[in-house]
């Protein structure tokens, strides 16, 4: 079996919002074809324009190729020995960042195509028998003020509290650099957001939050996070510059809730620096960003031997939900994995992108079973968002 063509599908929902700290507003779905007529999907969380060029551009020499060019011709069925030829090929002007996103999206077809052509689903190949997967759902709030939001996380907890989750993650992102609708409130009144959305579910409820890197210093984050100890939180999410890992060591010694980071980081080798320099709590791969199944299972590795947690970030389509699911079934030490429920995701891309929505019976996401990832791409809703040729 070899490769034979890469398809690049950049995807846009209409009347995307600029403002809106939420990047499930576009996305990059490759497809990676075979002569044997199967055909592989991946997905990365990047701006997808930057990565299809990724994938698309040539190379001139051999420590900067296109990462098109060295795929085309090869054995599919060796997910881990591609990423490296791919990581390898690429490392002048890849190591990090977009191409690493582009790589990860590869990866991901890579594996998918491994499991068609064994008809195995990925946890399988993974080593795995199939742990429970637990959902949290990621809760965006609508408005443009904290009033507005405030009253929407409520609303939205309640909401997935009564479809069954067990946990949700409150996204008050009300100032700092990545600010939801532009928003720039004090600290206090993100507090008060919290504890509106911990009246509302009781104490039985698990929930996390995510602040997007809002605080300007550890010493700032954990007069905030000093505040929050009283809800109970299970962790929150990127209290400040992800770079700053003598700050994120210092949370983790003084921090009186456990901090989770990574959504961001690219390879393994950088969730090293994250768990040994920056004694972070736990470890957020994004399949995508990270590289792909290949690196998200070296990260599971990190986190085991080092006693941490993992849960996977997902902040696009079912694609990715699938392909966290597959790497949460395959560690012990992967409590949660992201959901953007459906019926509550501002993207259309979420809702309408794959075929089949994802079976939750009492708050424990059903494992797809079919070969590969186990989803089918909605071909309508792929040709309807397309962003351009």
């Amino acid at each position: 079996m070899k490769i034979i063509r890469i398809d690049c599908h950049v995807l846009l929902i209409p009347n995307y919002d600029a403002r809106a700290c939420s990047s499930a507003q576009d996305d990059l779905v490759v497809e990676v074809h075979t002569d044997e007529g199967l055909t592989g999907i991946g997905e990365t969380d990047t701006n997808p324009w930057v990565a299809r060029e990724c994938i698309r551009a040539r190379g001139t020499h051999c420590m900067g190729l296109g990462l098109e060019e060295m795929l085309i011709g090869c054995d599919p069925l060796d997910p881990e020995a591609a990423w490296q030829r791919l990581y390898s090929g690429s490392k002048m002007t890849g190591r990090r960042g977009a191409v690493i996103c582009a790589l990860g999206a590869l990866d991901m077809a890579l594996w998918d195509l491994w499991g068609k052509a064994t008809g195995k689903p990925i946890y399988q190949l993974l080593g795995a028998s199939g742990r429970p997967v637990v959902p949290y759902a990621s809760l965006l709030p609508a408005g443009d003020t904290v009033a507005e939001q405030r009253a929407s996380l409520v609303e939205k907890c309640q909401r997935v509290q009564a479809m069954g989750f067990r946990a949700a993650k409150l996204e008050v992102c009300i100032n700092g650099p990545y600010s939801h609708n532009g928003l720039q409130a004090d600290d206090a009144e993100g507090v008060e957001m919290v504890a509106a959305c911990r009246r509302a579910v009781g104490d039985d409820f698990t929930l996390m939050v995510d602040v997007a890197y809002a605080w300007p210093s550890a010493e700032h984050a954990l007069q905030v996070l000093e505040q929050l100890a009283p809800y109970n939180l299970f962790f929150v999410e990127t209290p400040i510059d992800i770079d700053d890992l003598a700050g994120h060591a210092y949370l983790h010694e003084h921090s009186p809730i456990p901090i989770a980071a990574g959504e961001w980081q690219n390879t393994h080798w950088e969730f090293l620096d994250l768990a040994d320099r920056g004694k972070v709590d736990v470890l957020q791969p994004d399949v995508g960003r990270v590289g792909g199944f290949t690196e998200a299972r070296r990260v599971c590795r990190i986190a085991e031997e080092r006693n941490r947690l993992v849960v996977p970030h997902c902040w696009k389509s079912a694609i990715g939900i699938a392909a966290s699911a597959h790497v949460a079934a395959s560690t012990t030490v992967c409590p949660y994995i992201e959901f953007l429920p459906a019926a509550l995701s501002e993207s259309a891309l979420r809702r309408e992108l794959v075929e089949q929505e994802f079976e939750i019976v009492d708050g424990v996401l059903k494992l797809p079973e079919a070969p590969g990832l186990g989803i089918e791409l909605n071909r309508k809703a792929l040709a309807g968002f397309a962003a351009d040729p």
